[in-house]
This record gives C-alpha cells, sequence and structure tokens, in this order.
C-alpha cells in the first residue's frame, strides 16, 4: 500500500534489454528523431521484448500489463505463471491480481457517483453521513474533498490492514470505528497519504448507498462495464477463486497467502488485466464505455482537471488521482502495492491513452519496482518522447540557497500518537550541499545518490532527469519540501536540532555498542576475577549499584531487540503483532528508564570511591548509554502506551 518503502538497487546480472531501459532512470534521456507509433503490434513486440527477460531476471513470478487507446484495449498482455507449480500461464482477460491501492480510483469513482446524484457533497463534513464521529481539527472538520486530495490531516494508521489469517479479519466499518488516527495537520493543508482516509470514503458509499461497499461496486462500476474477473470481496467469491494468480515473493521460493486488507476500500481489489482496462477506457472517454455510462462527463472532468498544490509550482492531486506530468504530458496515475503484487495505473488524457501494470512477486533485492518504473518510463519514453535538454545552469544563488536547505527532513505521512512515531526518524532523508552548489539526495526508491540544481529560486532540477524539487520558504526559513513525483500526497519537513538528535544514526550506534559491551564484558570480568582468585574490591553498596547498571543495559537491550523484531515481523505479518507481547516492550521500556539512574549511581561510586581508571570510563560511558537509551525511548514515543497504530 505504501509508495515509500526504501529499496534496493537492481541486481548487475539483468539482461541488457532490461538494463538499458533501467538505466533510462539516471542517465539523460534523447528522443528518437520519429518515435514509433503506438500500435498494437509495436507496443506488444516492445512489452514482449522487455518482459520475457524481465521476469525471470528479477525473479518475480509473473506481470501484466494493459494498454489503451482511443477507447479501444490496444494490447493486453500476460508474462510469467499464475501458478509455477502447474505451469499455468497468465490469461489477462480471466487471471486476477492484486492492484493494491490502485483500488481506490474504483472507491473515489464511487463517490462521485453519489455526488453526481446528490446523495454526497464534496464539501460536507463527513459526520453529516457517519454513525460515529471524526473530531475536528483546529476547528474544522474534514470534508469528502479533503479525503480525496489526503489532506484531511490523518497521522498514518497501519495496524492490521493486510492480514494473513481470516480469523484476524474485520470488516472496513468495525475496522475505522477500532481506532480514529489523530489529526495531526489542519483539513486541506498537508498533503499525507491515508489509507484511513480512503476507507472512510468507502464507508461513506456504504452509508449513504445502504449497500455494502463491495456489493455497490459490482452492481455499479463491475456490471456496467463488463468486469466480470474483479471483486473487492474477500477471500473471493467461489466463482473466481480458481483465476487469483497464486501469490509470490520471489519466483524462486514457496508461495505465499492471499492477502486480507482490513481497509478494503483502500486496496482490496482482485481484477484481471482487461478489466483494469475497461475501467481506464471509461475514464478517458469521459465516464462511457460502449454504450454504457458510470460518470458523467462534467464528473469526470472535475476528477482530471481539479488541482490542490500544497507547494506552489510542484505537482498538484487531481480529485483521487495524482498528476505525474512528464515528457510534456499531462498524466493522471495511481500507483499500488501490497506485500507481494506492484502495480501502476496512468492516464494520458488528451492522448486518449492509459496503461495499467501489475506484477505478481517482490523479486530478488525488491526488482519489482524498478521493474514497474522501468516498463512506466519505457512507455513514455518510447511513444511520447521529449527532445533532450541541455543540462540546466545554475542560479548565482545556488549556494547559499543550498546552504538554507540542506539538512535532514522527515515525511508528512507518519504515525505521531503511537510508538511507531520512531518511523518518522528512521527514515529522515538526508539533503547535502556538493561542492558545485548541487544538492544531493539519496534517492527513495533506489537509494542512489541524486543530483539536483537550482533552476529557479529554492527549484531544484534533477540533472538526470525531470523531478524536482520544491522548497516552500518563508521569512528565510523552510516551511516545507516537495520531491516530485512524490508531491501531490506527500512533503517533508525540516528536522529540529531535537529531531536530528532522535534519528542519528551515530547516536543510536554509541548507544547500541555500549550496551552491548557491558553486557558482554559483565560475565568475562567475573569469569577473570573467578580465575586469579582476585575479589571487585568493590564496597557492598558500589556492588549492588553495579549489578544495577549491567541489568539496565540489559533491559534496554531487550528493549531495543524486542522494537527490532517487532519491525521484522510486520514484513511477514503487515503490522499485526501481540498485544501482550507490546505491552510487554513497553514495560521493558519504562524498566529501562529507571535503569538509567542506575547506571548514574554506579558511574557516581566509581568516581567517587577508589577504583581504576577502566571502571571509571566504563562506568561513565554506561551511563551516558543508558540516558541516551532514556532519551530515545521517550522522543520517540516508544514508551506510549496503548495498542493502536
Amino acid at each position: 500500500m505504501s509508495i515509500l518503502s526504501r529499496l534496493s538497487t537492481f541486481p548487475g546480472l539483468l539482461l541488457m534489454g532490461l538494463a538499458a531501459l533501467l538505466a533510462q532512470a539516471e542517465t539523460p534521456r534523447s528522443a528518437p528523431a520519429a518515435p514509433p507509433a503506438l500500435t498494437a503490434q509495436d507496443a506488444q513486440a516492445w512489452l514482449d521484448g522487455l518482459l520475457s527477460y524481465g521476469i525471470p531476471s528479477a525473479d518475480v513470478a509473473a506481470a501484466v500489463v494493459t494498454v489503451v487507446k482511443d477507447g479501444r484495449i490496444l494490447v493486453s498482455r500476460g508474462y510469467g505463471s499464475a501458478d509455477l507449480a502447474s505451469g499455468k500461464p497468465v490469461d489477462p482477460a480471466t487471471t486476477l491480481f492484486r492492484p493494491g491501492s490502485v483500488s481506490k480510483l474504483l472507491t473515489w469513482t464511487a463517490v462521485m457517483q453519489l455526488v453526481e446524484q446528490g446523495k454526497l457533497d464534496l464539501d460536507k463534513d463527513v459526520n453529516t453521513y457517519l454513525d460515529y464521529r471524526i473530531p475536528d481539527r483546529e476547528g474544522r472538520p474534514v470534508t469528502l474533498r479533503n479525503l480525496m486530495t489526503h489532506t484531511a490531516g490523518f497521522e498514518e494508521c497501519i495496524r492490521g490492514l493486510i492480514i494473513p489469517d481470516q480469523t484476524d479479519f474485520t470488516s472496513n466499518g468495525a475496522t475505522l470505528k477500532r481506532w480514529v488516527p489523530e489529526r495531526v495537520y489542519a483539513p486541506g493543508k498537508v498533503p499525507a497519504y491515508s489509507n484511513y482516509g480512503a476507507s472512510l470514503a468507502g464507508y461513506l458509499v456504504e452509508r449513504v448507498s445502504g449497500m455494502p461497499f463491495e456489493a455497490y461496486v459490482e452492481k455499479h462500476i463491475f456490471r456496467p462495464l463488463g468486469m466480470e474477473h474483479s471483486t473487492f470481496v474477500q477471500p473471493l467469491p467461489d466463482r473466481l477463486k480458481g483465476h487469483m494468480a497464486t501469490t509470490y515473493e520471489l519466483a524462486s521460493a514457496p508461495p505465499k497467502y492471499f492477502e486480507l486488507i482490513s481497509m478494503a476500500p483502500a486496496g482490496s481489489l482482485s481484477a484481471s488485466a482487461d478489466d483494469m482496462g475497461r475501467f481506464m477506457i471509461a475514464h478517458l472517454n469521459e465516464g462511457q464505455f460502449n454504450d454504457t455510462r458510470i460518470l458523467g462527463p462534467a464528473t469526470v472532468r472535475m476528477m482530471h482537471e481539479f488541482e490542490l498544490a500544497c507547494t506552489p509550482g510542484a505537482h498538484p492531486m487531481a480529485l483521487g488521482f495524482y498528476r505525474q506530468d512528464r515528457n510534456g504530458q499531462t498524466i493522471i496515475a495511481h500507483g499500488g502495492d501490497t506485500m507481494f503484487f506492484h502495480s501502476e495505473l496512468i492516464l494520458l488524457p488528451r492522448q486518449k491513452v492509459g496503461l495499467y501494470l501489475s506484477i505478481d512477486g517482490v523479486g530478488q533485492d525488491r526488482t519489482a519496482y524498478r521493474l514497474r518504473q522501468a516498463i512506466e518510463d519505457g512507455f513514455l519514453d518510447r511513444y511520447f518522447p521529449m527532445a533532450p535538454a541541455p543540462a540546466p545552469q545554475a542560479l548565482p544563488t545556488a549556494r547559499e540557497h543550498g546552504a538554507l536547505v540542506a539538512g535532514n527532513y522527515w515525511c508528512s505521512r507518519n504515525p505521531k500518537s503511537s510508538f511507531l512515531y520512531a518511523l518518522r526518524f528512521l527514515g529522515m532523508q538526508d539533503f547535502s550541499q556538493d561542492a558545485q552548489g548541487d544538492l544531493v539526495w539519496k534517492d527513495l526508491l533506489t537509494g542512489r545518490p541524486r543530483h539536483f540544481r537550482e533552476v529557479a529560486p529554492f527549484v531544484w532540477q534533477d540533472l538526470q532527469g525531470q523531478d524536482r524539487l520544491i522548497f516552500a520558504v518563508e521569512d528565510g526559513k523552510v516551511q516545507h519540501m516537495a520531491i516530485e513525483p512524490y508531491s501531490p500526497i506527500m512533503v517533508f519537513f525540516p528536522a529540529t536540532a531535537w529531531q536530528a538528535f532522535l534519528g542519528s544514526k551515530g547516536v543510536l550506534a554509541f548507544t547500541l555498542v555500549v550496551l552491548l559491551a557491558a553486557l558482554v564484558l559483565w560475565p568475562l570480568a567475573a569469569l577473570v576475577r573467578w580465575r586469579c582468585r582476585k575479589p571487585s574490591g568493590l564496597s557492598p553498596r558500589a556492588q549492588a549499584w553495579y549489578r544495577a547498571s549491567r541489568i539496565a543495559a540489559l533491559t534496554n537491550l531487550g528493549c531495543a531487540g524486542g522494537f527490532a523484531y517487532w519491525l521484522q515481523s510486520m514484513g511477514e505479518h503487515h503490522l499485526a503483532f501481540a498485544d501482550a507481547l507490546q505491552w510487554l516492550f513497553q514495560i521493558l521500556g519504562l524498566v529501562s528508564v529507571a535503569g538509567a539512574v542506575a547506571a548514574i549511581g554506579n558511574a557516581v561510586l566509581a568516581w567517587k570511591e577508589p577504583s581504576g581508571w577502566w571502571r571509571k570510563i566504563n562506568s561513565a560511558a554506561l551511563a551516558a548509554a543508558c540516558v541516551l537509551a532514556s532519551l530515545l525511548a521517550l522522543g520517540l514515543h516508544l514508551l506510549k502506551p496503548g495498542l493502536n497504530y
């Protein structure tokens, strides 16, 4: 569901055709003198050449790609195997993939159908339609327009978003009512992508229509468009179970489970590629597919052409779609990720062209993300190329402005009220300035350094692409930054000194190394004294404080290890964790804070009483590490009570 996972680079052994396309994301692109026409024959040949190598090289199981143009499906292709054990081929007409958050586009379409009918109002308080209450923020309520532009101000909410076991599965309504995430931003001001917000919109559809959300979409979108191999129902209905592509993480590994999305309107769709082609055609044709209309032309234009740019000059958010303009083309799009499926849908409304793709598998070193980008970039560069531009010239202000904006930044899409607040700092982004005055940043997806040059006041252009960094600056201070292409759904805030401390890898490394050393040396020192028949020389009081300080080190490491284990377990059980263990780690955290007192007491006695230099130094280092651990635990909200996150 998320598009901000830090991903590894593509393996070096990809075959030449795929490697060349991937290189386009990092080198200046040149437009051919006469780009090929977008025909069924050319698109099919290009896709076959790319994916026949890309699927096995990336170690993913399968992929589907559908291209639509001028009201018809131009090409729809399946690659790899729908089931590796049996060798069942992918059929783009019938094989179901999980497009993740691309599902939201159907949710927004359902919302706009009811807006057309006057049953929902984009600018009315959503509490008007609800049977529970969403609290105001700064005296202002949430509206549907806020939900559709991801500006309702909700903190990130991820507990149980994707679950493997049906026994833990709850309905969308029950999930929403269990816990309302804190509203951390004023409505309409800060983009912060929210699965909760999209699911809330789906619940409004249910409340107003009087039908379960899944049934509403079936009746008012799937049937009119002839999408016979699509459903939001979980687990799959019997008629579709045999059409589902087996879920894989790696093609070289055993299959995984069918993912259950508790917030169904945000990402539970299962659909064939051909069905997604029909949906794209309807949006590109002002709401009509063949003789069937699902939205009025004015409503479709409202969705596609609305613009909310929380950072002036950056790509705006449309109603439900993000703007992703590239190569001089107006593009509206939406990406989608479950744990194992990775998808993208892009529309070029002026060209009447759409592209949908979905990949079954994560791939070695998470190569599915790079493969997805290669397909999208390659398609646009092949059929809608842009003439190469000379390297931008830096402004005279580049060094001065670069020095002002360089530093650490954290993302607006983050938890705040729970212990997962720590993720804000684990994922902090660093921007530095090189000798030429350009900004340097390690890309969110590839992890590779990218260089940006100031081309307008506080606007930096990627030297090897079309993306930009845009800083909102007031009175000489950075308010926030937008990174294209992420600008429609999230921004980044400069870290304060305290936040930079909390996110410092050096502070964390020092703390963990000292705690671990103290714990390891404790029994070793005792063993040496025993073998040498040499007493510790500590007074009974000092001995007690010494032991207490080592127990504090053990408790701190237990708390850190528990949190690390929790983060690792999220990957498999997607954000579901045993309540009892969660409480245990929080209790350990409280004990570890108290342990800082023991470490300080031990250090004080080591310096007051006669002792060697080694005891004085290591006791002071341990006290410092325990104090730092306590500050980190408190500052990162690791000790905040509660089971919701």
